[in-house]
């Protein structure tokens, strides 16, 4: 009873809620009932119905509104609400059963975690089993939550349940955290705190996939059903030719109504083949009938072409009602816009009339540029009428006609003078590209004049670089001299030192002077034979060496730019690259650089004139097979 009492102070129930009398005992044994304390003398029953006891009750879902279900063994009444919603705190209860109890956790800790629903989730999975928990307890908690099909229970305190449905599952994930005991025993055996998970079942994924085909199949079937609603009918079929179908189908050419499907009837048959000897006679009618249709098809068209000229005199002379409308609203502004008027207008006042001046303006133009078209239009009907062959094509022109051709000439007349102002700007605009047009041929002067001097300034740019050529070649032949120089001083100081240490040999060994001589002109010879061997050698060396390591890496670049480039790159497209790397690298330097190695790097000019262009491409694959 003190368990029920705390459950029922931790409920907090609006008072305005629960219409009942405080010494009505019938109200509060139903009160009693909802809290699960099954009054005295009752045995479970029900004294009046939830309905009436507390206010938005719904039986179909087994729970009250606002107060949780208690009690299971309640008639009428479910173990498990749906999820409450989230701005109003869950409060659980204690659960009663017949073999065990189940006590809720500290609403101050922190929900349960759960995984992620696996698609069409009907099994939970159970952990936390008190280890004397038998499969009829587990089945008599969980089957207040829906209907079992299997439980499969493992001997490590834990199980699998699966439901009928998938929303069973949920039911069942509400009692996650709740401690339960089986009885009233203490023992640590009959007690365990339960853990309610989602479950990833092979039969439910599989369950769900059929659902999901079953659902895809119902889906194709109503589109096809629409698309077969909507689809256009199909054209009846041709009958096939006989005298007597012949004979129905003269009678329908005859009909103005069934004329179009006679027609399609007789084009048919005519393209299948049904023309013979026999049946010729009764084709040339049929096709006699359908010629009697001209005249009629001719009456119909000149019917229309009469309703259409009526038509677009009527709508000229409704755009020349409305043209004059607005004439004379362009005319209420422009004597707005006088200067009697204009000084009593303010300055907002006077921008708004400007800009609806400006407006109708433009409105009034486009009007009569499109009444003007119409009137084209005519004339030309009219010259081309009276232009042709046929005499029965000239039209009679009567005095209405004439008189109406006057009337549109008038105010032809007075479109022009409204669109005087038009042709003026007009004509400043061509005096403006006339104007221009003078800059145009002095500017094509200046730029033959620069297209000659660009010529000439490549011409020099070759002239210059032949000349750095020469000197670059010069400067090489003389390191390379510098070099042969240095190397026979080299060798000729190890000759002398090689000679004086022979000399001092003979001395110490008592050799006679001719002997020594002998010895100093075999080393005489020697050194002439390595001074000439060095420099064969140093004349074979056809480019020089690199001056610095930033050099080497300046070749391998360039290289290897040049190289996806078969066809070369000027110097400026290879400086711009270069830039990229070293801001202070300059186009000439990398130029020099390119001509010091001829064999890796070759000139090519390509183009005649101002379109003269100098490339350069990677050859070294080509000099390494002359050397």
């Amino acid at each position: 009873f003190l368990a029920a009492a705390d459950g029922l102070g931790s409920i907090a129930i609006d008072t305005t809620q629960l219409n009942m009398s405080v010494t009505d005992p019938t109200a509060w044994a139903t009160a009693m009932n909802n809290l699960g304390m099954v009054p005295v003398g009752l045995a479970g029953q029900q004294l009046v119905t939830d309905s009436i006891c507390v206010p938005g009750f719904d039986p179909s879902l087994s729970m009250m509104t606002g107060i949780t279900p208690i009690n299971p063994m309640i008639p009428g009444m479910g173990l498990v609400p749906p999820p409450p919603p989230t701005d109003v705190p869950v409060v659980k209860e204690i659960i009663h059963c017949k073999s065990c109890t189940l006590f809720p956790p500290n609403p101050n800790l922190p929900p349960p975690s759960t995984r992620e629903r696996p698609p069409g989730c009907k099994t939970v999975f159970v952990g936390g089993l008190p280890e004397n928990a038998t499969e009829e307890i587990i089945q008599e908690v969980f089957e207040q939550c829906g209907d079992i099909t299997a439980i499969r229970k493992s001997k490590k305190n834990f199980c699998h349940i699966r439901f009928a449905e998938e929303f069973m599952v949920d039911k069942a994930i509400y009692l996650s955290g709740y401690r339960m005991r089986l009885g009233s025993s203490t023992d640590k055996k009959d007690s365990g705190r339960l853990h309610v998970d989602f479950a990833q079942a092979r039969d439910d994924f599989y369950e769900w996939e059929c659902k999901q085909r079953m659902l895809a199949r119902e889906e194709r079937h109503r589109r096809k059903m629409e698309e077969d609603r909507l689809r256009p009918p199909s054209p009846p079929a041709i009958m096939h030719y006989s005298e007597h179908e012949a004979a129905l189908l003269a009678e329908k050419l005859k009909d103005d109504s069934k004329f179009s499907e006679a027609i399609t009837v007789l084009l048919t048959w005519i393209e299948r083949g049904e023309v013979n000897r026999r049946s010729a006679n009764q084709f040339y009618s049929m096709v006699q009938s359908a010629n009697s249709h001209v005249r009629r098809l001719m009456n119909e068209k000149a019917a229309h072409e009469q309703e259409m000229e009526q038509a677009k005199e009527s709508f000229k002379n409704a755009l020349t009602g409305i043209l004059t409308q607005f004439e004379q609203i362009v005319a209420v502004f422009n004597a707005s816009t006088r200067q009697k008027a204009w000084d009593h207008f303010s300055k907002a006042q006077r921008k708004n009339i400007d800009i609806w001046r400006k407006h109708s303006e433009e409105l009034r133009n486009a009007h009569s540029e499109q009444l003007m078209g119409i009137r084209r239009e005519e004339e030309m009907e009219m010259s081309d009428d009276d232009s042709g062959d046929n005499p029965s094509k000239k039209l009679r022109v009567d005095d209405s006609a004439l008189a109406a051709q006057a009337y549109a000439l008038k105010e032809e007349n007075d479109s022009l003078r409204w669109q005087l102002d038009a042709y003026r700007n007009e004509v400043e605009l061509l005096k403006q590209e006339k104007g221009q047009l003078f800059r145009t041929e002095e500017s094509l002067t200046k730029d033959q004049q620069l297209q000659f001097l660009q010529q000439t300034m490549q011409g020099m740019q070759q002239q210059l670089l032949s000349i750095q050529e020469e000197l670059n070649n010069k400067k090489s032949e003389l390191e390379q001299a510098k070099e042969e120089q240095t190397h026979t001083q080299a060798m000729l100081k190890v000759l002398q030192e090689q000679l004086k240490s022979t000399k001092e040999l003979a001395e110490i060994n008592g050799h006679d002077e001719s002997q020594v001589g002998t010895d100093s002109y075999e080393i005489n010879v020697l050194t002439v034979a390595l001074v000439n061997q060095d420099r064969e050698k140093n004349s074979e060396k056809r480019s020089p060496g690199l001056k610095s390591e930033k050099e080497a890496l300046l070749i391998g670049i360039i290289s290897t730019f040049l190289h996806v480039h078969p066809f070369g790159a000027n110097i400026e497209y290879l400086w711009s690259y270069m830039q990229q790397l070293d801001s202070r690298i300059s186009a000439n330097e990398i130029e020099m650089l390119l001509m010091r190695l001829p064999r890796m790097f070759k000139q090519e000019f390509s183009g005649v004139g101002a379109t003269l262009e100098k490339r350069w491409k990677f050859c070294a694959f080509e000099g390494i097979k002359t050397i």
